[in-house]
């Protein structure tokens, strides 16, 4: 039969059709899983997810046993320096400057040591808080410390005189008085307990300071000795007795920790703050535990972290990021790195047989 219509017609043959290729049919994609949730994505999900922060170098600044032994050897060199203009050397001799060096020195160790991690952190209404608190504390605690540690080291000497230690030379004495001045360190890690609100940190200050005070103690002597007595080897023997307290106070401080987090990125990179607290607040105001500062996306009070037993969780107001995901709530793992803003944090826990 011809077509009417005077256009040619489109023609298809077998051989046309068998050089057709069909696609095959691709999978949808698997959606992905997340603990025991499936998630198949979200128009707001890159919104939800944080960018990596690299790991940044910690500064030898913000090591508790460098900043506490800086804030130690300060202080004694302040109380030395305030007081002996007033100390007259000799045997039998009183002035003013012999009865207020010893409890003026523990007074601003201890006020050194009470502000010194609020520094550190940029934290200058909490610096300031606990600067007020430890001034009258460390007064105090100066006085009736200084004379409990005469009067062990009187006891001291006459053990020692009575065994046949006579002369200045004799590690006896040195050890005498070593043990005498251990209370000067118990005082300021006592202080520095009180101002940081935990009965574990006080702890560990008094032992600490307890450790490097006497040994502090025991070089005294030979100080005095190689310096020829006088305004030199006070002022040598008590900084070291101030550098040594702080040194040991912060030594303890992190050899006896269980829980902690350690900055991995951002201002604060290589400081730890370890967890005393049933409740630690990390945020904006300077008040809070771990004040995050220089970054306007922190809220006040960003997030909060509860001990309970051995459960350790982050509860997050603002947005928290622990795996490149927004989280809410969290029961913390060793090893878990979250981000808060321009801040990461490494959590850490020691483990007990």
């Amino acid at each position: 039969m011809t077509n009417g219509s005077d256009k040619q017609g489109i023609k298809i043959t077998l051989e046309d059709l068998a050089n057709v290729a069909v696609p095959e049919p691709q999978p949808a994609p698997a959606p992905a899983v997340l603990g025991r949730v499936r998630t198949y994505g979200t128009v707001s999900e890159a919104a939800e997810q944080g960018p990596a922060l690299p790991e940044e170098r910690g500064s030898i600044f913000l090591q508790g046993w460098f900043y506490l032994g800086i804030a130690g050897i300060l202080g004694a060199i302040a109380g030395w320096a305030i007081a002996e203009p007033g100390f007259v050397d000799g045997p039998h001799t009183q002035s003013w400057g012999g009865i207020v060096m010893v409890p003026l020195i523990i007074t601003l160790m201890s006020f050194g040591f009470a502000i010194a991690e609020s520094t550190v952190e940029r934290s200058v209404k909490k610096a300031a808080l606990r600067g007020v608190l430890s001034l009258p504390l460390g007064l105090v605690l100066g006085f009736i410390f200084s004379f409990g540690a005469d009067i062990i080291y009187a006891v001291g000497v006459r053990i020692c005189v009575e065994l046949g230690a006579t002369t200045e030379g004799n590690p006896a004495l040195w050890i005498a008085r070593g043990i005498a001045w251990m209370v000067f360190g118990a005082a300021g890690g006592l202080v520095y307990g009180i101002v940081g609100q935990s009965s574990k940190k006080g702890k560990y200050g008094v032992l600490g300071g307890i450790i490097g005070a006497g040994i502090g103690g025991i070089v005294f002597n030979p100080i005095a000795m190689a310096t020829h007595g006088g305004a030199v080897s006070r002022a040598v023997g008590f900084a070291l007795v101030g550098v040594a307290t702080g040194v040991g106070m912060g030594l303890v401080e992190s050899a006896l920790k269980d829980r902690w987090l350690y900055v991995t990125t951002g201002p604060l990179a290589g400081k730890q703050f370890i967890l005393y607290k049933n409740r630690t607040a990390m945020g904006s105001r300077q008040e809070s535990d771990i004040y995050l500062f220089k970054d306007p996306n922190i809220l006040p009070e960003h997030a909060v972290i509860e001990i309970s037993g051995a459960r350790v969780q982050i509860r997050a107001t603002g947005n928290v990021f622990f795996s490149g995901h927004s989280i809410q709530t969290r029961v913390l793992q060793d090893g878990d790195l979250l981000q808060v803003g321009r801040y990461s944090f490494r959590y850490k826990e020691k483990h007990r047989a």
